[in-house]
């Protein structure tokens, strides 16, 4: 199959349309992508930054997607090298979802040192633009691009930026959305984190530990060691459906388990009184541990 015929569009409007990207200022009239766009209606949070990183930065953003995409979190980036492409490899590391935002057609690579990690989102996450296929990657394209990173998230994380990073442009443009900004305290006497250092100067929300990623949700994290210790293989079996899915229907767990409502309701209703697991208007959630 060409990636031409993978292509798939959603206009402004139409059902499947990003519901949060809609309520910004000069939302993208249309939207071309490749993958699975419904992972945009779960909670989604951008994890960006530069180009140029340390090792620090590096492993930090890797931390923060993997903990994000464990809990059910969609991770926003924009598929640049360093931080944009720790973020998603965290995510996809986590077994979750990623997002990456292009400044160019769906169907180009931009950078070409990253077209495995853009075949991987293609099967596993998602690549999304308003840029119509064969778009080339202009440089005004990415500041352009930017606003729809931060008006798909709920909170936008800036891992390490220099002091004239395009990071800072959609930290700018989240707060102008009224989305929660946070950023990673980094080294003063480094140039690496100018940027992140300066935004929370200026408000921002110091991120001092990788469980901080999670308030925003409403979550507390649950660690697979956790759930492995305490949950029966079956009950675990479903706690990784959750983490998977976010939020799944009775129907959709026995189908994925290949079991009867009979079987497995009575396992559910173990993981509930454990604290793992709550059940609302006929969904089941991973709880707050």
């Amino acid at each position: 199959m060409k990636e031409t015929d993978r292509i798939q569009m959603v206009r402004l409007g139409e059902t499947g349309y990003p519901s949060r990207l809609a309520e910004i200022k000069n939302p993208p009239k249309q939207l071309y992508y490749i993958g699975n766009l419904r992972m945009l209606e779960k909670p989604c949070a951008a994890v960006i930054g530069s180009r140029t990183t340390t090792t620090y930065g590096r492993n930090t953003a890797i931390a923060i997607a993997r903990c994000l995409a464990e809990h059910g979190v969609t991770v926003v980036s924009g598929m640049a090298m360093g931080i944009d492409s720790c973020a998603h490899n965290g995510a996809l590391a986590g077994g979750g979802n990623t997002a990456a935002v292009l400044g160019c057609g769906v169907d180009v690579c931009y950078p070409p040192e990253n077209s495995g990690l853009k075949r991987e989102l293609e099967t596993k996450g998602l690549v999304i633009s308003e840029y119509s296929p064969g778009t080339r990657p202009e440089r005004y394209n990415f500041p352009t691009r930017n606003r729809i990173i931060s008006g798909l998230c709920h909170i936008t994380i800036v891992v390490q930026a220099r002091n004239r990073s395009g990071s800072l442009i959609t930290a700018e443009l989240a707060a102008e959305q009224g989305r929660e900004v946070l950023a990673v305290p980094g080294n003063i006497d480094s140039q690496y984190n100018l940027g992140n250092n300066k935004l929370i100067r200026e408000g921002a929300t110091p991120l001092i530990s990788i469980d901080d990623v999670l308030e925003p949700f409403g979550l507390r994290r649950i660690t697979g060691e956790m759930a492995r210790e305490k949950l029966s293989d079956r009950e675990y079996e479903i706690f990784r459906l959750l983490q998977e899915h976010g939020e799944m229907g009775i129907d959709e767990v026995c189908y994925h388990i290949g079991k009867e409502p009979g079987y497995v309701n009575p396992i559910l209703s173990v993981m509930e009184m454990k604290g793992f697991i709550f059940s609302a208007l006929g969904k089941i959630f991973l709880a707050n541990v």
